[in-house]
């Protein structure tokens, strides 16, 4: 399945990472466009999985950040992956942080981001998620939605809720990310009061829009893996008084302890990839013990093959989601998380 990623990665490893990165986006739009990436990928075999009242058609998804505008759905969807997460995008267009600002670390596979949502603005993406192919086929896109940068963090459910309000029409489900470290203070939000004022906020607007739309959106949020115990079940148990519908654990880690000697190891940012692996795993495992089966998790981080996919279920994810092992093991990386999942079902 697409082998010649193996030839290809030198290439684009001599390249700027973010500069790499649009390049083979661009790339993969041309060749699915001309029919070559369907000639090139073998999907995986349909292994359906029901989950927050969707059907996935198997339990690999993109996790959200390597398509912020929803610019490629359809050349990502030819990859095989059961879902696609759309975004970070915030209510209004903004540029994001300074360039350089994405680093790679090849002896750990790993990368360090420090993007700052850059998108352009959130009407712009339901747009293109409208015109896609596989949106208009049924095809599973969730829609993950944050604040702007310029505003204060007092003020940040405003923003979900304008995020809300745009993509619930066409999103499959909506993900609220308080935990990007590259936002100021955007991670304060996972404290009680904050937190609590924001669900509940979402909550009310879920509410009106069901009304609205005659249909009630899964609602998600994800998590960072650099929370203690306590704040695990605070959070735990807010999803749950709430009725948030699943949550996603986790984003990137600031802890770059396991990298700090490499080169690019201490730029500022959040660390993702094969050092992030153990920590989400662990975050995993708490989120299960103390929600039971009261509502589930999609793992994400550091998936760097189909064992490590495997663990994720172990841990106590229903789902996973993959982003840093796509740049370093490329499609082929897609097909055997979805084989590994459906031989080893939990």
């Amino acid at each position: 399945m697409f082998d010649s990623y193996r030839l290809l990665r030198p290439l684009l490893f001599s390249l700027d990472p973010e500069q790499a990165h649009n390049l083979t986006l661009a790339s993969l739009d041309k060749a699915q466009q001309s029919g070559l990436l369907q000639a090139f990928i073998s999907k995986p075999e349909p292994d359906p999985r029901a989950f927050c009242g969707l059907q996935f058609p198997n339990p690999v998804g993109l996790a959200a950040g390597l398509d912020k505008d929803g610019k490629h759905i359809d050349a990502l969807a030819s990859l095989g992956f059961g879902f696609l997460e759309i975004g970070t995008v915030t209510p209004l267009a903004q540029a994001g942080n300074p360039k350089p600002r994405m680093f790679r670390l090849g002896k750990a596979n790993a990368l360090i981001n420090r993007m700052g949502f850059n998108n352009d603005g959130v009407e712009a993406c339901v747009n293109r998620v409208r015109t896609s192919q596989f949106w208009q086929n049924g095809g599973i896109v969730g829609l993950n939605i944050g604040k702007n940068a310029v505003t204060p963090i007092d003020q940040a459910a405003n923003d979900y809720v304008l995020g809300m309000n745009a993509v619930y029409e066409i999103a499959s489900y909506i993900t609220v990310n308080i935990s990007s470290p590259n936002t100021q203070n955007l991670r304060d939000l996972q404290g009680e009061a904050m937190l609590r004022n924001l669900l509940g906020s979402l909550d009310l607007a879920r509410e009106r829009l069901c009304d609205c739309f005659g249909v009630r959106k899964p609602l998600f949020l994800k998590i960072a893996p650099d929370l203690d115990e306590a704040d695990i079940h605070l959070i735990a148990d807010l999803l749950v008084e709430f009725g948030i519908d699943a949550v996603i654990a986790t984003n990137t880690t600031v802890d770059h302890s396991a990298v700090k000697d490499l080169p690019s190891g201490n730029e500022a940012g959040g660390l993702s990839g094969e050092p992030v692996k153990n920590q989400s795993n662990h975050v995993i495992k708490q989120l299960k013990a103390r929600l039971q089966n009261e509502l589930p998790i999609i793992g994400v981080g550091g998936i760097m093959s189909g064992v490590d996919a495997q663990e994720k279920i172990q841990a106590g994810a229903s789902l996973v989601q993959i982003y840093t092992g796509l740049i370093y093991r490329g499609p082929a990386l897609i097909g055997e998380c979805a084989k590994a999942l459906k031989q080893h079902k939990v």
